[in-house]
């Protein structure tokens, strides 16, 4: 049974990037570390044989930080198979007026953002796997 591929933008120097890779490490390490896994977006772009052949048709979820959805259109164009986009600026919108931090570190708010982030994307890991181990048993 593969696990749920969650990969982040880069976003370096960015406060959204950097709470997108933030919400994919609590999830793949802490959440659901049984259910998902992350891999290096970069390598996705440089179509390195192991990591395409580890997405190819495989769930994958992208977390990124804005509009330009880096992180969706590499895996998209890798083959691997999008199951559900988040955004961070999206979560942001949800908390109107807070300072989450800055492209190098998070505040307490945006670490709270983070999370709450991270708990979505863990519910929707453990919905895509239980869906996919459902389909092996039948």
């Amino acid at each position: 049974m593969s696990k749920v591929n969650v990969l982040a933008c880069s976003g370096i120097g960015k406060v959204y990037g950097l709470m997108a890779r933030e919400a994919v490490v609590n999830v793949t390490q802490d959440l659901s570390p049984d259910k998902s896994e992350t891999i290096c977006l970069a390598r996705i772009m440089t179509d390195d044989d192991y990591i395409l052949s580890h997405i190819t048709g495989k769930s994958c979820i992208t977390v990124d930080g804005c509009p330009a959805m880096c992180a969706a259109k590499s895996v998209e164009n890798g083959g691997g198979k999008i199951r559900e986009k988040y955004r961070s600026v999206d979560e942001m919108r949800n908390h109107k007026g807070v300072n989450a931090g800055n492209g190098s570190n998070l505040t307490l708010e945006g670490w709270q953002i983070v999370e709450e982030l991270a708990q979505k994307i863990s519910k929707r890991v453990d919905e895509i796997y239980t869906e996919e181990q459902s389909h092996v048993t039948d």
